[in-house]
């Protein structure tokens, strides 16, 4: 193994990271607002939002995140959509992590027990103040170890936005390894600080949910 070839473009790869880190916020931030979204529709009363919302789930999570992200990048201008690889690559993954949330939040909503909001509203609780008050806070302690781990299927997810040639760390590994003949050296080290952003996710989302269930 060379680590000599390893610490040199280290650097290299660590600014690919920053690229990958910047990528999952972004794609997860996405993907929370449309599995909110989402799991509203799923749990609506009218059957038209039902529909909107198991058809976004059943599409979305039924085809590959790689051919998602084509269709966007490559296809996209064909109907007028433009977008660059980063901006696609954001777009796309959002749009796919939020099928999966969609359900983690709707899993968390519908396993309170259904007496919680008849409680409430025969405290005078409007169906609105019921959930908000009552409902979501203790949804919110049984989503977050699930939400953590879409996250860390998410990070993982980046990867595929090397086919359109976003320069996160599987690209960059890819790019050194024409250079450099070394495929070993460089997709390990773009292992390990894979790793390195999962653990630190995963020490978060460990506090997180201490926390909430402690509130």
């Amino acid at each position: 193994m060379d680590i000599d070839l390893m610490l040199k473009v280290y650097p290299f790869f660590l600014e690919a990271a920053w690229v990958t880190i910047l990528l999952s916020v972004l794609t997860a931030i996405l993907g929370l607002i449309c599995g909110t979204l989402g799991a509203a529709a799923r749990l609506s009363r009218f059957a038209v939002l039902r529909f909107l919302g198991a058809a976004y789930v059943s599409v979305f999570r039924g085809t590959p995140a790689l051919i998602q992200l084509f269709i966007l990048y490559f296809g996209g201008p064909q109907i007028g959509i433009q977008l660059d690889a980063f901006e696609a690559g954001v777009i796309g993954l959002g749009i796919n992590a939020g099928a999966y949330m969609t359900e983690t939040i709707r899993g968390a909503i519908i396993a309170i027990d259904k007496g919680q909001r008849e409680a409430a509203r025969t405290l005078g609780l409007s169906g609105w103040q019921a959930t908000y008050r009552v409902i979501l806070p203790q949804a919110a302690r049984l989503m977050v170890r699930p939400l953590g781990v879409n996250l860390n299927m998410l990070i993982k997810a980046t990867a595929l936005v090397a086919a359109i040639a976003v320069v996160e760390l599987t690209y960059t590994a890819q790019r050194y390894i024409g250079s450099t003949y070394k495929p070993f050296e460089m997709f390990l080290l773009a292992g390990v600080l894979y790793m390195i952003i999962i653990y630190v996710v995963g020490r978060g989302v460990a506090w997180l949910d201490r926390k909430v269930q402690i509130t």
